[in-house]
């Protein structure tokens, strides 16, 4: 099992900067994949944004442009750059780290989550 633990969350003013880490930890060769999602109130959680091994990336169609998505390997350290924030961005922003085959995930794993607020 991974033990994932965000931090960074917090206020900012629409068209502001922000930026989230995850860090791993428990036996992180277990998953090949790690990523960002959100759940805003009264709505579903979404994918924001995905990294493989490989440093493949994927972003949601809303943020493309605006986030970044990375790692640092040697900290096992997941980040999230979030630019141009809009009120839109906010909710509760939560790391993800799971083994992917095809299509099935496997060792899926939570971090806490941490709010992201966006004032207009």
């Amino acid at each position: 099992q991974v033990q994932l633990v965000e931090s960074g969350g917090g206020l900012v003013q629409a068209g502001g900067s922000l930026r989230l880490s995850c860090a791993a930890s428990g036996n992180i060769f277990s998953i090949n994949a790690m990523g960002w999602y959100r759940q805003a109130p009264g709505k579903q959680r979404e994918l924001v944004a995905t990294i493989a091994n490989g440093g493949s990336t994927n972003y949601a169609d809303s943020v493309k442009g605006r986030f970044t998505i990375s790692r640092d390997n040697a900290k096992n350290t997941l980040y999230l750059q979030m630019n141009s924030l809009k009120p839109e961005d906010t909710g509760v922003y939560y790391c993800n780290g799971r083994l992917v085959r095809g299509s099935i995930y496997f060792n899926d794993s939570w971090g806490q989550g941490t709010q992201v607020t966006v004032s207009s």
